[in-house]
């Protein structure tokens, strides 16, 4: 005789208890919280007498990594809280660090349209007094970029050069021994350099101040940033490219002029822009190799020359801080930014024109 099958027990459901931790916190919230953490540190800075608008925006800073977790941790689970909060955190850091470079840029902006135009471009100083208004930066202009053409032009086929040897030829100790130089020299301080040059130059071969003077010690400081970075980006080209290359025949000095260097050009160039971006503000060197003066000196291998670095520094010296030698130098320090930010643009225009497609 059949019997019928036995049938399994089934378990009571039990109600389980509602929970949060499957939802998600909407797309506005990081606003939200952004907002309310900058009014709640308001607040307290109110009540506590404080107007510094970097110590509020610090407290806000707090108050949103703060209160993102604690309402993801409620919302979301401490997992999701956690990678919120790393998020958070990169924002913050970010700006952090943009926030002062934007104010620097607009306060140089702001400071520096008082007085510079055309005129202010294109006159030198000549017989203007830094108490009286009037005169220019052209001849400081010129100063600093016949300088920095000069020492980009020793630099950087020395840089490059060695990057090429230390990334394709460079072994055993002679590559060591460069590698441990160039990291010394990338945190040598500039003052080093121009005594260096003044010591060798100037006083044992006697050959005067000039802005070539101040060229060679700006060559100095670009130098190891050149090697560096052009070292990083050649190591970035992948073997397979060099192993093509020499697998049909083509030597190995045109493999690296043909395809290695091409193949990297952009960050090269990158490199060298920032290089040149670093040397260009450097006032020790010039004060003590090029000194300064007032009129317009073309030849950099003669006499004494000006600089926009230099330039600032004795216009805001002897403006004690008001008047037009100080509005002079605050012209001065946006032409220099814009100088900068030209070449980068013309650096970037040059390695996408370059570079391989």
């Amino acid at each position: 005789m059949s019997t019928a099958p036995t049938p399994a027990p089934t378990r009571a459901t039990v109600p389980t208890p509602r929970t949060l931790r499957g939802a998600r916190l909407p797309k506005w919230s990081p606003w939200a919280l952004a907002g309310g953490s900058l009014v709640l540190a308001v607040l307290l800075g109110l009540v506590a007498d404080m107007d510094n608008p970097a110590q509020l925006g610090l407290i806000a800073a707090v108050l949103f990594v703060l209160g993102t977790y604690g309402v993801a941790a409620r919302v979301e689970g401490r997992r999701q809280a956690k990678d919120r909060v790393a998020t958070s955190l990169v924002w913050v850091c970010f700006l952090l660090a943009v926030i002062p470079l934007a104010s620097l840029l607009w306060e140089t902006v702001r400071q520096g349209v008082k007085v510079l135009d055309f005129y202010f471009l294109s006159h030198s100083m000549g017989v203007v007094a830094d108490t009286e208004t009037g005169g220019g930066i052209y001849h400081a202009i010129l100063g600093t970029l016949e300088q920095v053409g000069l020492a980009t032009v020793v630099a950087v086929p020395v840089g490059v050069l060695t990057a090429v040897y230390l990334v394709e030829y460079g072994r055993g100790r002679l590559a060591k021994a460069v590698t441990f130089f160039v990291d010394v020299m990338t945190g040598i301080p500039s003052i080093v350099a121009g005594l260096f040059v003044l010591s060798f130059w100037i006083l044992v071969l006697d050959m005067g101040y000039s802005g070539f003077a101040g060229s060679l010690a700006l060559a100095i400081l670009m130098m190891p940033i050149v090697v560096r970075s052009t070292e990083e980006m050649l190591k970035l080209v992948p073997n397979e490219l060099r192993e093509a290359s020499l697998a049909l025949g083509v030597p190995k000095w045109r493999t690296i002029l043909k395809v290695v260097l091409p193949t990297s050009i952009g960050g090269i160039t990158t490199g060298i822009m920032l290089a040149v971006a670093r040397i260009t503000g450097e006032t020790a060197p010039v004060l003590l190799l090029v000194w300064g003066t007032n009129f317009i000196n073309t030849n950099p291998f003669a006499d004494p020359q000006a600089s926009l670095p230099l330039y600032i520094y004795q216009q805001y010296a002897n403006s004690a801080g008001y008047g037009a030698a100080y509005d002079r130098a605050w012209a001065a320090a946006l032409t220099l930014i814009a100088i900068v930010m030209i070449l980068n643009l013309v650096a970037r225009g040059i390695a996408r024109w370059k570079s391989p497609r």
